[in-house]
């Protein structure tokens, strides 16, 4: 069944509108109509909802992410299915993924990528924790919302997947996969613990530490690639926080840490003790590493997109394709991108894996001989490779044209951009070839052209290209709209991306994308990406429970924010002088200079009972003689009556216990007796008898 905006799933859920797609799901948001709340549905793609295998792992996951109940976890409401359609209901979090935030920064500072990391952690802690594994954390997977809190999400399909193939559009994955994970073999909480190193990776350095052509090739670097420390890349990076994401990223599972909280407690200590070296390696790790310290620092070979020095070239990369691409295809083909083998074929996949390291020993060993075999034939002077100096191998050089014909946009660029060439096309509606697919090429396959050249080809459209017009930068998004309009683009679309800026104001037009000057189909998706103003400074708010005051007012400092109300309660769990309470909650992203307030303890509170004299209560009604007591803090205890004679004393308290004057503990009850009046008898008086 598809999905459509304004369909009600389950008489309750009203669909609202499509806000996400992955490769197995779907993502909307829709109306709870009984709560009245906002949430995001997850709905099954339809070729995954075929197989009653994957379905019913699907909702028993999903049920049991349900049960899962931490702030840094998005929430899993409810779990249906309709019509044939498999979905999960799940809280709505108004933010982006840590993938665009990254992509936004260029890289995270080392406090704020701390404090994401610790949030993630917190999560898996409690996932974990209910023996759940989420197998597929990466930047893609962590959401932070406006308010700066970190959430993970997609827990429960991540373990339901296993035999599918690691196709293209899953690559992000694969950037993050652990060894263990890339072997088909068993995977476990030091599984997603790998992948939150590489993630924290990410985070501070802008780049992942394994890129390859393909997803085989960037799994290979997983299993048996040299990592360049993340210090190489970003030297700020504290020796402290370096070691936990070389920790994390070991390839054995037993070097890693061994659960999240271990992980937890380091990266705290880094926040206070960045500089201490606390990280516990093994010892043979610690060579490795600093072996792959020494070679980068050294600079004997750039890295290039595999940043390792097990495969410094494309052409080893090709080599080792070539010698064991079919193994390496048919030990990869049952991962995908969160992936996991079942256990009846581990034992098979580890067999195929041996096999694969084999052929790829073989390769690399053909592929030093070649190049010995070429650098003692260039030192013996049978050929001659110029005598040009260092700078004139850098000018412009000579390449071959390839064929472009039948290839997409991208798979051309990329092509090209290997040569050295620059790709710029047209699109051309009703010319008899596949849309899409570029048809003509200006310089044809086979002649010699420089680098840098401009090679433009023609694309087959669902209609005419159209060129974006240039001059929209500082008009107001109505204004642009209305320009892209009538240049014939009829996609045009309603949201607008905010974006900081520096010099243009906000609300006005930054760019579009496609940008100004290039062509695209008119019925092109255009995106208009407006200024949200000048850049504000932002920090993120630290933790401040359990430290001392004084501490505490220290650490904001070194934050940027300032001190808000400090209020004194008594607490029986804090140690008297430490912060019990803070009003803005870790982790939370605010301008720098926010205030922030927080709650000391005054220790336990004293339990030594107070002392009251008890009052003077005679000639008092009996209420009035109440009031009096709890006036004290004494209580009313037992009332009695006694006859008097005294008519002023009807009703009145004639007697009491304790006494007046008498010291007693507050909360003690008194006694009292009140007066009831009886006249005298004198029916008998004196009877006098005469004699």
């Amino acid at each position: 069944m598809s999905i459509v905006s304004g369909q009600i799933l389950a008489n309750r859920y009203e669909i609202i509108g499509k806000i996400g797609e992955g490769g197995m799901s779907d993502v909307y948001k829709a109306l709870d109509k009984k709560l009245n709340r906002i949430i995001a549905i997850k709905v099954l793609k339809n070729e995954y909802a075929q197989d009653q295998t994957f379905v019913a792992k699907f909702r028993m996951e999903a049920q049991s992410a349900a049960c899962l109940s931490n702030p840094n976890i998005v929430k899993v409401f409810d779990v249906g299915e309709e019509e044939g359609s498999h979905y999960i209901v799940m809280e709505f979090i108004e933010g982006i993924t840590l993938k665009k935030y990254i992509d936004r920064r260029g890289k995270l500072g080392i406090r704020e990528a701390i404090e994401v990391a610790l949030q993630v952690a917190y999560g898996l802690e409690a996932a974990h924790s209910e023996h759940i594994v989420h197998r597929d954390i990466k930047p893609q997977n962590i959401m932070i919302s406006k308010e700066g809190k970190v959430y993970v999400t997609d827990f429960g399909i991540a373990r339901a997947v296993s035999g599918q193939t690691i196709k293209e559009k899953a690559m992000g994955s694969a950037h993050y996969i652990s060894p263990e994970q890339a072997k088909g073999g068993h995977c476990d909480e030091r599984s997603d613990i790998y992948s939150l190193g590489i993630t924290m990776y990410e985070m501070l350095t802008g780049r992942v530490p394994f890129e390859g052509d393909s997803t085989v090739a960037v799994a290979l670097l997983h299993i048996q690639g040299e990592m360049v420390p993340p210090s190489v890349y970003e030297p700020l990076i504290p020796v402290s926080l370096e070691k936990i994401i070389l920790k994390c990223t070991q390839k054995d599972p037993e070097d890693r840490y061994l659960s999240a909280t271990e992980l937890i407690a380091d990266l705290k200590k880094a926040l206070t003790s960045p500089n201490e070296d606390f990280v516990n390696l093994e010892s043979s790790a610690a060579a490795g590493i600093a072996a792959a310290g020494a070679k980068t620092v050294e600079g004997a070979e750039p890295l290039g997109k595999t940043g390792t020095k097990e495969v410094p070239s494309d052409k080893v990369r090709k080599a080792i394709e070539a010698g064991a691409v079919k193994s390496a295809k048919e030990d990869f083909e049952d991962i995908d991108d969160i992936g996991e083998e079942s256990d009846d074929e581990t034992d098979e996949s580890e067999a195929r894996f041996e096999k694969l390291v084999t052929y790829i020993g073989i390769g690399v060993a053909a592929v030093v001989v070649i190049i010995l075999l070429i650098v003692g034939v260039k030192a013996c002077g049978l050929f001659d490779f110029g005598n040009g100096s260092k700078e004139e191998s850098t000018e412009t050089s000579i390449v071959e044209m390839i064929d472009i014909t039948g290839k997409t946009y991208e798979e051309a660029e990329l092509e090209l951009g290997k040569l050295g060439l620059e790709l710029k096309v047209t699109y051309v509606e009703n010319t008899g070839f596949e849309e899409g697919k570029i048809y003509d090429q200006d310089i044809k396959q086979g002649t010699s052209v420089s680098t840098g050249t401009v090679i433009n080809a023609k694309i087959t459209a669902a209609s005419a290209g159209i060129l974006v017009p240039d001059g929209l930068t500082g008009k107001t998004p109505e204004a642009v709209r209305s320009i892209l309009r009538n240049a014939g683009f009829t996609n045009v679309s309603d949201t607008l991306i905010q974006e900081a800026s520096e010099v243009i104001d906000a609300g006005l037009v930054i760019r579009t994308e496609p940008a100004s000057n290039t062509s695209a189909s008119k019925d092109t998706l255009v995106t208009i990406i407006v200024s949200s103003g000048k850049t504000v400074a932002t920090t993120t708010v630290p933790s401040l429970i359990d430290l001392e005051e004084g501490v505490a007012r220290e650490r904001l400092a070194s934050y940027k924010l300032t001190v808000g109300t400090v209020s004194y309660e008594y607490s029986n769990n804090t140690e008297k002088g430490d912060v019990m309470l803070q009003n803005t909650d870790p982790g939370t992203t605010v301008e720098e200079g926010t205030a922030i307030s927080f709650t000391v303890s005054k220790g336990p509170k004293e339990t030594q009972t107070a002392t009251v004299q008890v009052p003077d209560l005679e000639g008092l009604s009996r209420d009035k003689a109440k009031s009096k007591l709890q006036s004290v803090g004494l209580y009313i205890g037992n009332t009695e009556t006694e006859e008097t004679d005294d008519k002023s004393m009807d009703g009145k308290v004639i007697g009491q216990t304790p006494s007046s004057g008498k010291t007693v503990e507050e909360g003690t009850y008194v006694d009292i007796v009140i007066g009831e009046y009886r006249e005298p008898d004198t029916s008998s008086g004196d009877i006098s008898s005469d004699n």
